[in-house]
């Protein structure tokens, strides 16, 4: 019995010293000292741990730039190229500089947003810079003087040709893709107003406009006689030349023209006669 107590403390000192041998948790270490086992050996533990440490600069960070952005702009896929941005930074960090990490990370996770941003913009670089400058003349024109610059006067202050003005003015101004779920404006309730919202069809005819161009021609062509009537339609709804009319009727172009004059006098008699109605 004595030897298996023995035995058995011998154990649990083995095992209380094999604890004690075990490497401390790294949230347990200062960061610098973090710093330092990176830099003498960049393991993907290490470099893991403190991307998690710093995401909160990628977020913060992605969170400002897109308040600044179109609503179509998703936050995530700023967030994704910022941890880009940080993977790089963390890499390329230099401790014995003795800056501190968060300002160089700062603006390595702002120009990888910004690269991401570039990329997805259709629009060519330049055009975007040409863009820029043209604006920028502009409005210190108008700030000095109150008034919109012409063409001559933006092409002198640019020191540039008619010809390259236009082509320059013309670059400025490229086609744009516009997203028509981007928010238009908010209001107070809870849903808010987006482009395709208040976006006009052209081809979609107005129910109210359609009825009272229905209405309308009724009333025109009220108490008119078939050839009448004709000519109003062909002539205000249809578009066509006295000309057209007259072939289509077998009349000559002179007759339409006097069946039409007759017809805007009646006209004419039968609206005042309404108005007194009124």
């Amino acid at each position: 019995m004595p030897k298996t107590k023995t035995k058995s403390a011998t154990a649990t000192k083995r095992k209380t010293t094999k604890k004690s041998k075990l490497p401390t948790p790294l949230g347990d270490l200062p960061i610098l000292e973090v710093w330092q086992m990176y830099a003498d050996g960049k393991t993907e533990m290490l470099r893991n741990f403190l991307m998690e440490n710093y995401l909160h600069l990628v977020k913060s960070t992605a969170e400002r730039m897109h308040m600044r952005l179109p609503g179509e702009v998703d936050v995530e896929d700023l967030m994704s190229a910022g941890l880009f941005g940080l993977m790089d930074a963390i890499n390329a960090f230099d401790l014995s500089r003795g800056v501190k990490f968060e300002t160089y990370c700062t603006q390595r996770i702002r120009g990888a947003i910004f690269d991401e941003l570039r990329a997805m913009d259709w629009v060519p670089r330049l055009v975007r810079s040409r863009t820029a400058k043209l604006d920028r003349v502009r409005k210190k024109f108008e700030m000095q003087l109150g008034r919109k610059p012409t063409e001559k006067e933006l092409s002198d202050r640019l020191e540039v040709s008619g010809a390259e003005f236009k082509k320059l003015s013309k670059d400025s101004k490229p086609v744009s893709v516009v997203s028509l779920n981007r928010k238009w404006f908010e209001t107070d309730s809870s849903k808010d107003i987006r482009e395709i919202d208040v976006i006009q069809d052209t081809k979609q005819e107005d129910p109210l406009s359609e009825l009272q161009r229905r209405d309308l021609k009724l009333l025109i062509t009220k108490g008119l006689s078939r050839a009448e009537r004709l000519i109003v339609v062909l002539y205000y709804y249809e578009e066509m030349t006295m000309k057209e009319i007259g072939i289509t009727l077998d009349l000559s172009e002179s007759r339409v023209s006097q069946m039409h004059s007759s017809i805007l006098a009646r006209l004419q008699a039968q609206m005042q006669f309404r108005d007194k109605e009124f």
